[in-house]
C-alpha cells in the first residue's frame, strides 16, 4: 500500500510538472543591445520587470523561451530588458497595451515577436509646459538611492502670489510624458490644465519615479515571500520627512494635511494607503487606484491596529476586468477603514464594469478622483500676502468688513463650500451680495491667508 501511494504521488508530480506554459520570442528588434537578457513580467510574478526566475533563455534553436506554471486563468504581461525603463513597445518606440494569455491547466506553447522597445526612437514628448524635471538625482537618505523627481506647477503659479495644495504621486515615468512611460501615460498635466481652464483650483503635483527592479520593495512595508517588499516604510519616510519639507521650503505650498495628497495605482495604491494611515497629519487626501492589497494581508491589519485620522479622506477604485480579487479587496479595505473610525463622508469607493489594470483606466478616472479629494474638501488656494485678522457681518444685502490689515495689497475672495472660487472683490468696507451673485447658504471668505465662513440669509 505504501508503494502504491508513493507511485501515485510521483505520478501527480509528473503530471503537475507537465502542465506548464512555454512562451517563446521568435524575433527581437535589431537594436536590442548585445548580450542583454529579455524578461517576462506580468500578473503571474507581481509585475516584477527584472525577476531572475523569469529570464527567457536561448533553446537549441537559439530562440529565447521560458517555461513556467502560472495560476489558471487569464494573465496580462509584457517583455522587458530588466526594468520598466526598457519595456517593449511598437517598432516606432511607442507604447503598446499589455499582452494577454489564458492558461487552462494544460501544457501549451505561445510564439511571440517583440517589435520594438519603448522610447527607442524619436517619440515626441507629450508633457505640457507646466511640467519640469526637478532633478534626475534627488537623494533618498533613508534608502541611500537617487531618484528622478517631476514637478507640475499650475498655470497661474508664476503669475500670482497664490499658494497651492500638493499631490505626491508614484511611478513618475507614467504621469506626464508618453516618451518616458512604460505602460502608458496618465496625462495628469493635461487633466489639470483642463480643470484649471474650467475654473477649478488645481494643485502642484510631485511625481516620483519608481526604481524599476526595486519598485515592489519600495511600494510595500511588508514582505511577500515570493515578490519581496519591506522597504515601503523607508520610502514613505523619505516622502514625508525629506521630499515634502524640500518642496514646502522651495515652492508656494499649503503644507497642512488638508491640502496634501498622495496617490498611486496597483502597488502605488497600496503604498499610498499605507502613507495615509501612517502619516495622517501629513497626507490628508489619499487616492488608491486598483490597489495591490493581495501583496500582504497585513495591510488590513495595519489599518485596524493604527486607526484612521479624523480629517483623512480616501478615494478608491477597482475594475471588474482586473482579475483576481481587486474589487473584493477594495471592499474589504473600505470596511476596515469604516471600522477603524472613518465616517462615510471620508470615504469613496467605486468599481467599473470595464475597468482594467491599466494606465488608460487610471487616466480616465484621475480627474474625478482629484476633484473629490481636493475640490470637495479643500478650501482652495490662498494668497501669501499676510492678513493678520478681519471681522465681518451681514446686514441686509451687504456683507460689512472691518479690521482688515494690509488692505492695499488684498482682494476679498469668495468660495463655495467645495472650495471653488465664485467671486472676487477689491477690499472695501461693504460688499453688495446681489452684485456678486452670492446665493443663500454657507460660503467661505478669504482675505490674504485668513479664511472665515459666513451663512448668507436674505
Amino acid at each position: 500500500m505504501k508503494l502504491r501511494l508513493t507511485g501515485l504521488f510521483i505520478l501527480l508530480i509528473a503530471l503537475g510538472a507537465a502542465a506548464q506554459i512555454t512562451v517563446r520570442v521568435v524575433s527581437i528588434p535589431l537594436n536590442t543591445p548585445n548580450n542583454q537578457d529579455v524578461y517576462i513580467a506580468g500578473s503571474f510574478n507581481g509585475w516584477d520587470p527584472g525577476a531572475t526566475l523569469y529570464i527567457l533563455h536561448p533553446n537549441a534553436d537559439k530562440v529565447r523561451e521560458i517555461t513556467f506554471t502560472p495560476s489558471v486563468g487569464t494573465h496580462e504581461f509584457k517583455f522587458t530588458r530588466g526594468s520598466w525603463a526598457t519595456v517593449e513597445g511598437t517598432s516606432q518606440g511607442s507604447y503598446i497595451p499589455n499582452r494577454k494569455f489564458t492558461y487552462n491547466g494544460t501544457p501549451s506553447t505561445i510564439d511571440l515577436t517583440i517589435s520594438g522597445w519603448e522610447g527607442s526612437s524619436n517619440v515626441n514628448s507629450t508633457a505640457s509646459d507646466q511640467v519640469s524635471i526637478l532633478t534626475d538625482s534627488f537623494y533618498i537618505p533613508q534608502l541611500n538611492r537617487y531618484r528622478r523627481i517631476w514637478l507640475y506647477l499650475p498655470k497661474n503659479y508664476t503669475t500670482s502670489t497664490l499658494s497651492f495644495p500638493v499631490l505626491y504621486m508614484h511611478d513618475g515615468q507614467n504621469l506626464f510624458d508618453k516618451k518616458t512611460s512604460f505602460a502608458g501615460e496618465w496625462q495628469v498635466d493635461e487633466a489639470l490644465d483642463s480643470l484649471d481652464k474650467s475654473g477649478y483650483n488645481v494643485a502642484i503635483v510631485v511625481g516620483i519615479d519608481n526604481d524599476g527592479g526595486k519598485r515592489l520593495d519600495e511600494y510595500s512595508p511588508w514582505l511577500n515571500s515570493k515578490y519581496g517588499g519591506g522597504e515601503g516604510d523607508k520610502y514613505i519616510d523619505f516622502i514625508a520627512q525629506t521630499l515634502k519639507p524640500y518642496i514646502d521650503r522651495n515652492y508656494r505650498t499649503i503644507p497642512d494635511a488638508d491640502h496634501t495628497g498622495i496617490m498611486g495605482s496597483s502597488m502605488g495604491g497600496l503604498i499610498s494607503m499605507y502613507a495615509g494611515i501612517k502619516y495622517p497629519n501629513v497626507f490628508g487626501r489619499i487616492g488608491a487606484f486598483s490597489s495591490s492589497y493581495w501583496f500582504s494581508s497585513q495591510c488590513f491589519e495595519y489599518v485596524n491596529y493604527t486607526g484612521v485620522g479624523t480629517n483623512s479622506y480616501f478615494y478608491m477604485i477597482a475594475g471588474d476586468k482586473e482579475g483576481g480579487s481587486q474589487v473584493k479587496d477594495m471592499n474589504t479595505m473600505y470596511e476596515e477603514l469604516k471600522q477603524s473610525g472613518a465616517s462615510d463622508a471620508q470615504l469613496f469607493k467605486t468599481s467599473h464594469i470595464d475597468g482594467q489594470h491599466s494606465e488608460w483606466y487610471w487616466r480616465r478616472e484621475f480627474p474625478k478622483a482629484f476633484l473629490w479629494l481636493f475640490e470637495k474638501k479643500s478650501t482652495g488656494t490662498i494668497d501669501n500676502n499676510n492678513t493678520l485678522s478681519f471681522s465681518m457681518y451681514q446686514s441686509g444685502d451687504f456683507i460689512f468688513f472691518k479690521d482688515i490689515d494690509g488692505s492695499d495689497r488684498q482682494s476679498i475672495l469668495f468660495y463655495d463650500i467645495s472650495g471653488r472660487l465664485i467671486a472676487e472683490n477689491p477690499v472695501s468696507n461693504a460688499v453688495d451680495i446681489n452684485r456678486l451673485g452670492l446665493n443663500n447658504g454657507l460660503i467661505l471668505i478669504r482675505i490674504g491667508n485668513v479664511t472665515k465662513s459666513i451663512f448668507i440669509r436674505r
